[in-house]
């Protein structure tokens, strides 16, 4: 039998469709799992009669690839990545490459591609997004770390990728080492703070305007075909408007707590490790955390009370101060996202492909939408963009839709509706536009109970002053920091 052009090790619901997907672009792929009935099962069932090698122990899976080996692994980020890559290690030759598909940590991601390149290996972690219909039928794909080995995978990953209108792969070589389980990590988070607010939009025309879910279905129907087309907002209508079979609204069964993964916590605390304002997302991330506490929301809603008023406006007039307020935020939350990778990229040495990466994410994963061919614009006409919102594009859309949002959040104050991650989307709109911000009496706080030091602004920056405010401080200082 011919040797296989990949192996994937790891037959949960990803890691068969990638298999799947792959097969049917042409590849033959040979397949291992930890579970060794998970093999034999989809050796006679869905693997059955086509080019896949299953395989029933490790030197097995091994010697059934062609050389150089490419082997995609797909279990759960952490320890177990860790645990194959041990196996996998002693029966590998020098320019092998293993292939992390996982959602690993990228400090994990920089550190094994470290480990496997002083052995000789290549490394790849890489970024896949789409779900299960994604990876069977084309996902995005981000690959990072061993350049090298980019050449042999790449003819593999386009393929199976998804492709925009235009043909153009879903997928490209984003970067050095972790650069590709960053840019996934970053994917995640703005999927979190879109999904966030479209959940903050829906609860305001639930409990503010009062609408059915029926009126929610037709307005998020609407909205898809214009400048908020997206996944995201395709499935919201979906799920609106979807009945099980004895009629009832589904929507309305689902108990209002919401899980999570990790990626967008990981999200946030790279945000506060590099010192950049990730405010929507982290709102995102918490509003998940406050969901959680069920049973203490029932209990205080028992204790607390809110504003009794009602909408008194017109709905149709706020309808649509809620499609311009969420076209807004979720410019702004791609903003901060850019602006935390453009961070990263400066820290870690990634030469990071802005309009690239927007391309990537214009077909197969969960944040795809129109919106993005926008962003790969702003990028192509100005690589150094610093920030999405001085591109004239973002600038218009955000100075039009401005009004509409302000009237959205005021109206969301009055009624009781909370709106965290649109209100900080706003916060920090307003924020970045503001020539003068109050740091100015912070530092002066700091100054005074710690000797902290500030800046002047009849001085050159980087040269540090301090008052003896209470005049028994003295003249010693602490040293300066910036996060």
């Amino acid at each position: 039998m011919s040797k296989a052009d990949i192996g994937l090790w790891g037959l949960a619901v990803m890691g068969e469709n990638l298999v799947l997907n792959m097969e049917s672009k042409g590849f033959t792929v040979a397949v291992y799992n930890r579970t060794v009935e998970k093999v034999k099962s989809f050796a006679e069932g869905r693997a059955k009669d086509k080019k896949i090698i299953c395989t029933y122990d490790v030197k097995e899976f091994i010697d059934s690839l062609a050389a150089p080996r490419k082997i995609m692994i797909m279990v759960k980020a952490g320890k177990p990545v860790d645990m194959v890559i041990e196996q996998l290690v002693p029966h590998l030759a020098k320019g092998d490459i293993i292939i992390d598909g996982g959602n690993s940590h990228f400090p994990d991601t920089i550190r094994r591609t470290q480990e496997m390149e002083e052995k000789g290996l290549l490394y790849i972690g890489t970024g896949v997004s789409g779900g299960e219909e994604g990876a069977l039928l084309g996902p995005s794909i981000m690959p990072g770390g061993s350049p090298a080995a980019w050449p042999a995978v790449k003819p593999i990953f386009q393929k199976i990728s998804a492709h925009t209108e235009d043909g153009e792969p879903c997928c490209d070589w984003v970067g050095e080492n972790g650069a590709g389980h960053f840019v996934k990590m970053v994917h995640n988070g703005i999927e979190y703070g879109d999904m966030q607010m479209i959940c903050e939009t829906y609860q305001m025309m639930r409990q503010g305007l009062g609408m059915s879910n029926e009126e929610m279905h037709k307005v998020f129907a609407e909205w898809n075909e214009g400048e908020l087309d997206s996944y995201l907002i395709e499935i919201t209508r979906d799920i609106l408007g979807y009945k099980d079979e004895d009629g009832n609204e589904v929507v309305d069964l689902i108990l209002d707590t919401a899980g999570q993964k990790g990626t967008g916590k990981w999200t946030a605390i790279a945000a506060l490790d590099l010192g950049q304002p990730l405010t929507l997302i982290g709102e995102a991330v918490f509003a998940r955390c406050l969901s959680a506490l069920k049973e203490e929301r029932v209990a205080a809603s028992k204790v607390l009370s809110g504003p009794a008023d009602s909408f008194a406006g017109d709905k149709k007039t706020m309808i649509d101060d809620l499609r311009q307020a969420l076209y807004a935020s979720k410019i702004v939350s791609y903003a901060q996202g850019y602006q935390l990778m453009r961070a990263a990229a400066a820290e870690y040495g990634w030469n990071l492909n802005n309009g690239g990466i927007a391309l990537m994410w214009r077909g197969g994963c969960i944040i795809r939408s129109a919106f993005l061919g926008k962003i790969k614009e702003a990028f192509d006409n100005n690589p150094k963009l610093e920030n999405l919102l001085l591109d004239p594009f973002f600038k218009t859309a955000v100075e039009n839709a401005q009004a509409a949002w302000r009237r959205v959040l005021t109206a969301s104050i009055q009624l009781g509706v909370p709106m965290p991650a649109i209100g900080a989307a706003l916060a920090f709109f307003d924020g970045y536009r503001s020539e003068r911000l109050p740091a100015n009496l912070l530092q002066a706080q700091r100054d005074y109970f710690g000797a902290h030091t500030y800046e002047r602004v009849d001085k050159p920056r980087g040269e540090f002053s301090h008052t003896n405010w209470t005049g028994r401080g003295g003249t010693t200082s602490a040293s300066t920091y910036v996060v």
